[in-house]
């Protein structure tokens, strides 16, 4: 069997044991990317239509939706979609049926940013505790209260209701890099010393109770996933044995695919800026880690960090280490790179490495986000991606916009 053959088969093959039964078209997913395209209020808008029409296009199994948020008072970035009630529901239907018209499941993932809403966002950000963020742009949050907190677990639940309303194939809780889900389970940023903090079985007791919540309401019957730290690289943070624990709760539980990723917006290990060479190399940022959590847990896992290239893709899935290959950069300079690899057109999704040459900001990993982003936004105007845009520009603006919220 020729390469390309080998990639069709390996990554068209359909899923089938999801544990509520849905069938996914094939392995490669479009991890969740926030685009901040939504329009202020946070109704979904033609630009994000336009993306996930597009998107749509490319033969991914999957694609996830950037952070969709839970309370407006609380946002990750400006021009976030909200779902904190149904007065874009129909907005919702929309984006669905673009992204899904050619036989793409769409899912929603559900956030909360906690400390990590910045200060021209949130001048009263509220977390699990009153741990702050090592930066001025971030203002020192506020302990929930236990009502707030089951406040919130009604609004997560809602919010993957309003997916499966709008005709989205499923939701995703963001459990992973420093949001408020990763902030309760971490013991850095969780001190509460009630039922909700403390011991692992009391910061897990957070996402464990949204899960129920959502499956409540959406029934036994709709997706539901999660994407989790394998550990937040930390001193003193969230553990590999304690991401381990956590994930077999949940696949205990019954969710239906669990995500793997890793890292915080202090300790970006997510975009790789932080990994040994033989990491890289190696391509998939947190292998060493899945295949622990394969041999404990029976839920769907999907690996997001690193793969760039067909074989190690075809091995991992072949091996058996997991069942979605997760791809988030390359998605934002080739929208059709799952149809490009299963047909065998590409066996490379690199990205440039966007290095500006100044240490303290290349390792900071601070331009990744943002450069990415503004192909997206590319997308949404329907202009094909950019490789060649300019870093510097990128940081011109990202610090410009710094600059002028400091001064607000």
């Amino acid at each position: 069997m020729t390469k390309i053959e080998d990639n069709a088969r390996v990554c068209t093959q359909s899923i089938i044991h999801i544990a509520c039964g849905v069938e996914i078209p094939n392995r490669i997913a479009k991890s969740a990317l926030s685009e901040g395209m939504a329009e202020p209020n946070g109704r979904p808008s033609e630009a994000l239509f336009n993306l996930y029409e597009k998107w749509g296009k490319g033969g991914a199994g999957i694609l996830f939706t950037g952070n969709v948020m839970v309370d407006q008072a609380h946002l990750v970035n400006a021009n976030v979609m909200i779902a904190e009630e149904e007065i874009f529901l129909e907005d919702y239907k929309t984006l669905a049926q673009k992204a899904q018209t050619n036989g793409t499941h769409l899912w929603m993932q559900i956030n909360h940013p906690g400390r990590q809403s910045p200060n021209y966002l949130d001048k009263a950000p509220v977390s699990a505790s009153d741990v702050g963020m090592p930066s001025k742009l971030y203002v020192q949050p506020r302990p929930l209260k236990e009502p707030e907190i089951l406040d919130l677990i009604e609004r997560y639940g809602n919010a993957a209701l309003m997916a499966k309303k709008a005709g989205m194939k499923g939701a995703q809780i963001h459990g992973a890099h420093g949001y408020l889900v990763s902030q309760f389970l971490s013991p850095l940023t969780n001190i509460r010393t009630d039922k909700w903090g403390g011991s692992l079985e009391n910061r897990a007791r957070f996402v464990l109770a949204i899960y129920k919540n959502m499956r409540e309401k959406v029934g036994p019957d709709f997706p539901l996933g999660i994407k989790i730290n394998s550990a937040d690289f930390q001193r003193g943070a969230f553990t590999e044995e304690e991401s381990m624990t956590v994930i077999q709760l949940l696949d205990d539980a019954g969710m239906d695919l669990i995500e793997v990723s890793g890292g915080t917006y202090e300790r970006a290990a997510m975009v790789g800026t932080m990994q040994k060479e033989s990491t890289k190399q190696r391509e998939a940022y947190f292998m060493d880690f899945i295949v622990k959590v394969r041999s404990k847990v029976k839920s769907p896992l999907m690996l997001t960090g690193g793969f760039r290239t067909a074989d190690t893709m075809i091995n991992a899935i072949s091996g058996g280490e997991l069942d979605f290959v997760g791809l988030g950069r390359p998605f934002c300079l080739y929208p059709n790179v799952a149809k490009e690899l299963i047909s065998g057109d590409r066996l490379d999704c690199s990205v440039p490495p966007l290095l500006t040459g100044v240490d303290k900001i290349d390792m900071s990993g601070m331009l990744q986000t943002p450069w990415h982003m503004f192909q997206l936004v590319r997308m949404g105007k329907g202009l094909e991606p950019d490789p060649e845009l300019d870093i510097w520009d990128v940081y011109e603006k990202v610090t410009g916009q710094e600059r002028a919220s400091a001064n607000d």
